[in-house]
């Protein structure tokens, strides 16, 4: 047993009353003392539980942010002049409404402006659709590149993706705690702002619960990313919703410059999400958009597509980003971006 981590677990398991935060040094030393096995399984889930009734503080996820850069993994950083983007987009996948993420990264890599996914394979509590399989689905598989066979296609392509179970084991035992305790732990809340770049990097984190929002904030503005966004998306993804406004965080020198409230109608789009159904489907309905034929996905995707286009200062605004959209999707670039990654994981 671990004399150090029980005080920790004290501190954030001592209810209302009693129960204090963790300081941001503490809360990486609790990290990491939980990813590398020092504390005992009882401990640690035990932790785990009581940190999600106390609710975690943006101080206490700098810290754990700060345990995850000094012993995950790290992409470094590349040639370019534009800062990748890093799409923070819930490991436990989607159950209700299909992704369309890996088709806006494309969009974007095509644009030059390169991109960073992170995930690990099916995992507690939703066990939903995870990002691997579907860039699976499209003929690119990360899963077996080591972190310096990512790197070189990161550096060829623009587009870089962290697998968990390949690249950052130690952050693998924190799924079986997850599963055993049927609750999403606060380590949940804090890979939507991991960021496994070196360099600066502009994070896009999506979210569902508005506390969450301040949260970002808070730990953010502690390890010194000035610059970020945030976006109430699809199940907590970064993908806009088109059933109701979406609501955008626009940060800007630790402090936030506006909420956008974006509506697909505005935009001469529906007000229908589309449902995921099984994942061949999905696959079918992607390489459908990819080939520029219209559908709902498609729809979604130049919703999605011009938003990022825009919002990454490639398009000026909102409909020349959608149209920026509609000519790389249609003219088959973004189709043949996706056979160029496809060709050099295979050759790596």
């Amino acid at each position: 047993m671990s004399i150090v981590f029980r005080e920790f677990l004290k501190k954030v398991g001592s209810g209302v009353h009693t129960g204090e935060d963790l300081t941001r040094a503490e809360s990486m030393a609790a990290t990491k003392m939980m990813l590398l096995a020092s504390a005992t399984p009882a401990q640690i889930g035990a932790f785990m539980i009581a940190h999600r009734i106390k609710r975690p503080t943006g101080e206490e996820l700098a810290g754990m942010l700060d345990a995850y850069t000094e012993l995950g993994a790290k992409l470094q950083p590349i040639n370019s002049a534009i800062s990748p983007i890093v799409m923070g987009i819930p490991y436990d996948g989607r159950s209700r409404t299909a992704p369309i993420s890996p088709i806006t990264a494309l969009l974007l890599v095509t644009a030059n402006q390169p991109v960073i996914m992170h995930g690990s394979e099916r995992s507690p509590t939703k066990y939903g659709l995870p990002l691997i399989e579907i860039w699976q689905g499209l003929g690119v598989d990360f899963s077996k590149l080591s972190l310096a066979q990512t790197q070189q296609v990161f550096e060829t392509t623009g587009l870089g993706f962290v697998y968990l179970p390949q690249h950052f084991s130690q952050a693998q035992v924190i799924f079986d705690y997850r599963d055993q305790i049927g609750k999403r732990p606060p380590f949940a809340t804090m890979e939507l702002v991991w960021c496994p770049y070196a360099g600066d990097a502009h994070i896009i984190a999506g979210f569902v619960h508005p506390p969450t929002e301040g949260m970002f904030q808070g730990a953010l503005t502690l390890r010194g990313t000035s610059s970020f966004t945030t976006v109430k998306g699809l199940e907590g993804s970064c993908d806009l919703p088109r059933d109701r406004t979406a609501i955008i965080g626009v940060f800007k020198d630790n402090a936030l410059v506006e909420h956008l409230h974006l509506s697909a109608r505005d935009y001469d789009f529906s007000n229908r999400n589309v449902p995921l159904t099984s994942t061949p489907e999905l696959i079918a309905a992607m390489e459908t958009v990819l080939q520029g034929k219209p559908s709902e996905l498609m729809q979604s995707a130049l919703w999605n597509g011009g938003f990022y286009l825009w919002r990454s200062g490639i398009c000026s605004d909102m409909r020349s980003g959608i149209a920026k959209a509609e000519e790389l999707l249609i003219g088959g670039e973004v189709a043949q971006k996706l056979e160029q990654i496809s060709q050099f994981v295979a050759s790596v």
